[in-house]
């Protein structure tokens, strides 16, 4: 795979004539990410489970003149990804963005939590990842220059009150971020992880609202502010841009300071 460097500076940082699917797209930290990529110029396949918010969101990118195309489907079952896989295959040769951004979460003690809410965690937030990877690998190496970015947490790497299980999804993606990177290396496949802090979208909300909560979040938190969708959606397009393109295997904290904050 030949070098960047040796592109123009305009292509080395556009995203023109490249396809991308990106879950969890109708709000939030996915629907900033599809719409960075869109105005980087790709062709975005955005995916979420409720139809209506889906269809509202892509709508305003259509208007805008930009190539979306909503997905209803539901990637953490097994039906969903196959629906994305179909989606992708029938749409498209080859595909050059994957962004598994979809997840959730239960905030409970660990023992606290019951059997079937620990599998519907693994399912959104881990499972949903692996499987869609695997499932668009060979689409992914057809473009000869394939890039996946998986949305992992600071709670991946390191303790944060969100939950044991909701952490442990977050670390497997940081190490199938490394595990992928290395081994798909050879089809011109990167793999990269952006790991966000609190970010002001409809998960975080609930807990930000309690104002003692927030103001030891904030104080924790260097740059002394919560983040932005378009924040995590800046670092996710530029790990996807020509630009980017000897960077693999790398997990990029985006958390105003909040992962070296030590005393």
């Amino acid at each position: 795979m030949e070098s960047s460097s040796f592109l123009p500076n305009n292509a080395r940082w556009s995203l023109q004539g490249q396809t991308a699917i990106v879950t969890g797209a109708s709000k939030g930290i996915g629907a900033a990410v599809a719409a960075e990529l869109l105005q980087f110029g790709a062709s975005v396949l955005a995916v979420a489970r409720t139809a209506p918010e889906l269809e509202q969101q892509v709508t305003q990118w259509q208007q805008q003149g930009l190539d979306a195309h909503a997905l209803a489907a539901d990637v953490s079952t097994p039906e969903g990804r196959a629906r994305v896989q179909e989606a992708a295959q029938q749409r498209w040769p080859q595909l050059h963005i994957l962004v598994n951004n979809v997840g959730t979460n239960i905030r409970k003690p660990t023992t606290s939590y019951a059997p079937e809410e620990y599998q519907q965690l693994l399912a959104t937030n881990l499972e949903s990842a692996w499987e869609l990877s695997r499932g668009v690998q060979p689409l992914l190496a057809a473009s000869g220059a394939g890039s996946i970015v998986n949305i992992s947490s600071v709670a991946g790497l390191t303790h944060v009150r969100t939950g044991s299980i909701y952490g442990m999804t977050k670390a497997a993606l940081v190490q199938l971020t490394r595990n992928l990177a290395v081994e798909w290396a050879g089809q011109g496949i990167r793999v990269n992880c952006v790991a966000p802090w609190y970010i002001r979208t409809p998960l975080a909300a609930g807990v930000l609202q309690n104002e003692a909560y927030l103001q030891e979040v904030l104080s924790r938190t260097p740059a002394g502010r919560i983040g932005e969708p378009e924040e995590v959606a800046a670092a996710v397009a530029f790990l996807c841009l020509p630009a980017a393109a000897y960077i693999t295997g790398q997990t990029l904290a985006v958390d105003g300071g909040f992962t070296v904050n030590g005393f």
